[in-house]
C-alpha cells in the first residue's frame, strides 16, 4: 500500500511539471544575417570600439564607463568595474591577456531592429575560442554585451 501511494505521488509530481517557456527569445526566422553592403559601417566601428573597451579592462584594470550617448541605461547600470573585475580575473587565468577583436558577422532582429555584431575575441593563450556579441539598437546605442564560447551558429 505504501509503495502504491509513493508511486502515485511521484506520478502526480511528474505530471505537474510545467514546461518553461521563454517569451523574450526571438524566433529563428526573426533574425536574419546581413550582407556586407547592408551593414552600417559607423555602427560596426562603434560596436567594435565599445566591445574592445570592455575587454581591454582585463588588461588595464581601468574602465571608462559608458555614456548615455553610447549605451542604454540598463547597460550603463549593469557594467561596473566590480563585475568586470570578477570576469576578468577568470578570463586572464584561463585565456591570458586580451589582444583584439576580429569582426565576423552581423545579424538583425527584425522585431526590434537590433543589430547583433559577432566578434571573435583573441587572447594570448591559443586555447581561447571566445566570442563577444555587441547588441546595437535602432538608436545606435549598445543595448547588451554578451561573451560566450565561440559557435558557428548565432
Amino acid at each position: 500500500m505504501k509503495k502504491a501511494i509513493l508511486i502515485m505521488c511521484l506520478l502526480t509530481l511528474a505530471a505537474c511539471k510545467s514546461k518553461k517557456v521563454n517569451y523574450n527569445e526571438p524566433k529563428e526566422n526573426d533574425i536574419v544575417k546581413l550582407t556586407s553592403n547592408q551593414i552600417n559601417n559607423s555602427q560596426k566601428i562603434k560596436a567594435y570600439e565599445l566591445g574592445k573597451r570592455v575587454l581591454m579592462t582585463c588588461n588595464t584594470s581601468k574602465f571608462k564607463a559608458f555614456t548615455p550617448k553610447e549605451a542604454t541605461a540598463s547597460v550603463i547600470n549593469n557594467i561596473t568595474i566590480e563585475k568586470l573585475s570578477k570576469t576578468c580575473t577568470k578570463y586572464r587565468m584561463w585565456y591570458g591577456n586580451f589582444i583584439d577583436l576580429q569582426f565576423v558577422e552581423v545579424y538583425q532582429n527584425q522585431n526590434n531592429q537590433t543589430n547583433i555584431y559577432r566578434f571573435k575575441a583573441l587572447y594570448t593563450k591559443k586555447v581561447a575560442n571566445k566570442e563577444l556579441r555587441v547588441f546595437m539598437n535602432a538608436e545606435n546605442l549598445v543595448s547588451a554585451i554578451k561573451t560566450s564560447d565561440w559557435t558557428d551558429k548565432l
